[in-house]
């Protein structure tokens, strides 16, 4: 929800739906040494797909409201009853639109300029603004492309993120679940929740790695996301982007998130380390 500042001194907390750590904490389960277990892994991925599903808010993970119900009535809440009332929005209409085609088209590009074509918005400095309104409302989020130079970095496609998995499936049209992108969704939010200084990347010959994490100037590490990387074609594809960014921005912690496939490939002379996704959320 939409935060009110106050005058005077104050201390701001983001205070993010539950993270996985937390579900599985609602749920009893105990994470610790679930890699002896084979059963428990599978109880643990069981888990995680639901999270993914159903998301991380409260009142769906500890209270057991119906998700696509709670969170369909809350997407709508914030942005009639907020975002249009604290703003004074007055096209409410497209702002909705906006939300919608935001929320449903998460792990994907966008320019403020082709959001003004797509949706019919008369400006686009008035898509700018309903972009940073959902922004502030805690209900999507914009990841920049990476680069060295600002200039290019600022004129570049953004990525957008929803701040929960379970909130993308309330809202969007009934079809089947894009693993891949919903995962990829998971993983730029928990970097949000931790703190990261992220971004995403196109290599010279444009290949994508989601995303770039900063050290200080440096870049520290880079995080690709693939559902599942048995087919030989998708694996060499993943990898090909990976090693070849790595070389660019002279990086060699190359990391690939899976379901549940773990191991290490050497590819142009650069190592690369397959995790499963709950490995990486859990520390483990």
């Amino acid at each position: 929800m939409l935060s009110t500042h106050l005058t005077g001194r104050y201390t701001q907390f983001l205070v993010f739906p539950f993270s996985f750590m937390e579900f599985l904490k609602a749920r009893d389960f105990v994470a610790d040494q679930v890699l002896e277990a084979k059963e428990k892994q599978g109880l643990l991925l069981n888990h995680l797909d639901s999270y993914l599903e159903k998301g991380g808010y409260p009142e769906v993970v500890v209270k057991g409201l119906d998700a696509k119900n709670y969170l369909t009535t809350l997407f709508e809440s914030i942005l009639f009853k907020d975002i249009v009332k604290r703003y004074g929005v007055r096209y409410a209409r497209k702002l909705y639109d906006l939300a919608h085609y935001l929320v449903t088209n998460h792990s994907g590009e966008f320019s403020y300029t082709k959001l003004k074509t797509i949706l019919e918005f008369r400006s686009v400095h008035t898509v700018e603004n309903y972009v940073d309104y959902l922004e502030e409302a805690f209900l999507a989020f914009q990841v920049d492309r990476f680069s060295y130079k600002l200039k290019e970095q600022m004129r570049s496609p953004k990525k957008v993120y929803a701040y929960d998995t379970g909130m993308i499936n309330a809202v969007k049209f009934k079809t089947a679940r894009d693993s891949g992108r919903m995962i990829e969704n998971l993983v730029a939010v928990e970097l949000m929740r931790r703190g990261n200084d992220f971004y995403y990347y196109r290599s010279s010959d444009g290949k994508e790695v989601d995303f770039v994490l900063k050290q200080g100037q440096k870049v520290g590490q880079l995080i690709q996301v693939c559902y599942a990387i048995d087919d030989p074609s998708t694996r060499k594809r993943e990898v090909t982007a990976l090693v070849k960014a790595g070389k660019e921005l002279k990086c060699d912690n190359l990391v690939i998130l899976t379901w549940d496939h773990m191991s290490d490939v050497v590819s142009g002379g650069a190592k690369v380390n397959f995790l499963p996704l709950w490995r990486w959320l859990t520390g483990q």
